[in-house]
């Protein structure tokens, strides 16, 4: 499993004691920084697409979170909020990165928004894909893994026994583009959920409540933001990224129409050009201007 996904450019550091995380590091060194967060269950190969897209002009750091992809399990089994939060700073610290662009899908977006709301002086801009942080609104239709995983009895056997069939069920359900569920990406999430501590890390994370901003926090950031989101989004619907656009002041948001919970799988290309035509117009990490926070609020409904 390490020959298979963690050869270079791949990378192993010890974060913190007990815990040594997979991550990649790829660009010009000089150039400016964007941070991508993976979802629930994903890894940092979710942005293999985007980072092919974005290294000519950006330094693009990734890496698995606690309780996924070859990181594996938290020592000390916390799956808080906070902890993950903390572990962008300290992958941050690592690299002695002083500022950057954060990104973040689906619970990655959730960390992402914890991050920016402690350490905004840290962020040249954030970006939200399908990301956990609203309210529970609209209709989910949710998936048969993250429903069983909700389930003690469910996530008791899931530790114990995970079919590939039941990832192919789930990862159908997750998009709207089902030509992206190939056997090679099924094969990517079965294996690497099976990874020594993943399991077990899934239904504890599960356990806990999805995480929720108060709109008056939000209101507060000062950070750039970009809000991404497909419009078909089974597992958090259009109407929470919708609520994220009106909670976060000067906020961008782009909406793809027949693509579902991973627009950086399932519209690469689009979403990939997007974020970058949004960068370049940072004074940060483009040299242009009219992205900055306090803007007009924009959505772009249908690209």
């Amino acid at each position: 499993m390490l020959a298979k996904y963690g050869a270079p450019p791949s990378q192993f550091a010890i974060l913190r004691p007990g815990l040594t995380v997979h991550f990649r590091d790829e660009g010009p060194r000089d150039a400016p920084v964007v941070m991508l967060l993976h979802g629930s269950n994903a890894d940092l190969h979710t942005w293999d697409a985007w980072t092919a897209a974005l290294t000519d002009r950006y330094r693009v750091v990734r890496f698995d979170q606690i309780g996924h992809g070859l990181t594996g399990a938290d020592p000390a089994g916390d799956y808080a909020e906070g902890n993950f939060a903390d572990d962008v700073g300290r992958m941050a610290d690592k690299l002695r990165l002083k500022r950057f662009v954060l990104a973040g899908n689906s619970m990655g977006g959730g960390i992402a928004l914890a991050y920016a709301l402690r350490h905004p002086e840290r962020l040249d801009g954030l970006v939200l894909l399908d990301s956990v942080g609203s309210p529970p609104v609209g209709k989910a239709e949710g998936n048969l893994a993250f429903t069983l995983a909700r389930n003690p009895v469910g996530g008791w056997l899931m530790t114990r026994i995970t079919p590939r069939s039941l990832i192919d069920k789930s990862l159908h359900q997750s998009v709207r583009n089902q030509a992206i569920v190939t056997p090679a990406m099924v094969d990517r999430y079965w294996e690497l959920l099976r990874f020594p501590g993943n399991r077990a890390a899934t239904v504890a994370r599960f356990s806990r409540p999805m995480t929720s901003f108060p709109a008056s926090d939000l209101a507060r950031l000062k950070v750039p933001v970009l809000i991404q989101w497909g419009e078909g989004d089974p597992l958090i619907p259009l109407a929470a990224g919708q609520w994220l656009h009106r909670a976060i002041p000067g906020s961008r948001m782009i909406v793809y129409p027949g693509i579902g919970h991973i627009p950086m799988e399932e519209a690469p290309d689009k979403s990939a050009a997007d974020l970058r035509g949004w960068l370049a117009m940072l004074p940060s990490t483009g040299g242009g201007a009219g992205a900055a926070a306090g803007a007009p609020p924009r959505v772009d409904a249908h690209r």
